[in-house]
């Protein structure tokens, strides 16, 4: 059912708020120095300390300490960055529009490019074409995706010099406009190619084998003798119905691309928050790390849930708690 469903998930954010919780509290040493920092605390005033140990109510039973971190989460306070001077949603914010835009991007490229050569590669089974794209993914499939993106950087980016090397726009240019957007399109190139290349092969094997198994319905062999034209039976019929397993793993994709796209911002040096993942532990910064998990464990929670509901809508056979209801 759908409210069981809406539960689960329920379920899976309340304890990523309790890791989120404890974790810092778990640490060896003083709780205040897992929560701001060690770096933070060698110039802090003692009446400062005494501010902080009231401020997350690290006086108090750990009950209360957790209603007062639960208050805070309501109010958007995910800490205090004593490395960036800010608030850690406000530094946080700033990073995450890079990342959603190299995520969203290699998310679409990759299902779109998974799909369409799954179909062709499923309907020409055992041809040359056929043969060629799955030995070359299995190829591709063999490489991490940071691995990738260190072979474009050093071709495109070193050897060729085609693409910038690191960022996401050109520092100090004052472009805006049309320009802006091209000069932001050719620093995302790069990254968006090696996580996309990184993406592609698990779901195309998969989209392929589906394809060959859907040629076999007898619904296909129907549209078949019906006289319908290739493309039509390829991809209205049969592509159609192949393609629901995609979906289904698409919840699945996100938290992988996820991870994936955190080691590709760090190759490339791209100003999202698996950047700032990177340099806060350098830094010592732990409310970044906190506050960064948090907000992207909350996303593919988010992003599994809205595939769950798309995947409900392009078969209606399927209820929102993903169990098939007969006609």
């Amino acid at each position: 059912m759908k409210t069981a469903k809406i539960s689960t998930y329920a379920i899976a954010f309340l304890i990523i708020l309790s890791l989120n919780f404890l974790l810092p509290r778990m640490m060896p040493g003083d709780p205040l120095t897992a929560i701001c920092g060690e770096e933070a605390l060698v110039e802090m005033t003692p009446e400062l300390r005494t501010e902080l140990m009231h401020r997350f109510a690290l006086d108090e039973p750990l009950r209360k300490q957790f209603f007062v971190y639960l208050a805070g989460i309501v109010r958007g306070d995910l800490g205090y960055s004593y490395y960036y001077n800010a608030p850690v949603l406000e530094v946080v914010l700033e990073a995450l529009p890079w990342t959603l835009l190299l995520l969203g991007s290699s998310l679409i490229l990759s299902t779109l490019l998974s799909i369409i050569m799954g179909i062709e590669s499923g309907w020409r089974r055992g041809r040359n074409s056929d043969k060629s794209l799955l030995t070359a993914t299995m190829v591709m499939n063999g490489f991490p995706n940071f691995f990738i993106g260190i072979i474009l950087l050093l071709l495109f980016g070193v050897y060729l010099g085609f693409l910038p090397l690191q960022g996401a726009k050109t520092p100090y240019s004052g472009l805006s406009g049309l320009n802006l957007l091209l000069d932001i399109a050719r620093h995302l190139v790069l990254p968006l190619t090696a996580l996309t290349l990184s993406q592609i092969p698990s779901s195309y094997l998969l989209m392929r084998n589906t394809m060959i198994t859907t040629l076999k319905e007898p619904f296909v062999l129907t549209a078949k003798a019906k006289g319908l034209s290739e493309a039509s039976v390829r991809y209205k019929h049969a592509g159609r119905n192949a393609i629901l397993p995609i979906v289904t793993t698409t919840g699945v994709r996100v938290g992988i691309i996820v991870t994936g796209a955190l080691f590709i911002e760090m190759i490339f040096s791209y100003p999202g928050v698996g950047l700032l993942i990177y340099n806060s532990l350098f830094m010592r910064d732990y409310p970044i790390l906190q506050g960064a998990f948090f907000i992207v464990t909350v996303f593919v929670i988010v992003a599994n849930f809205v595939v769950d509901s798309l995947y409900a809508k392009i078969d209606p056979r399927i209820g929102i708690d993903g169990v098939e209801h007969a006609h």
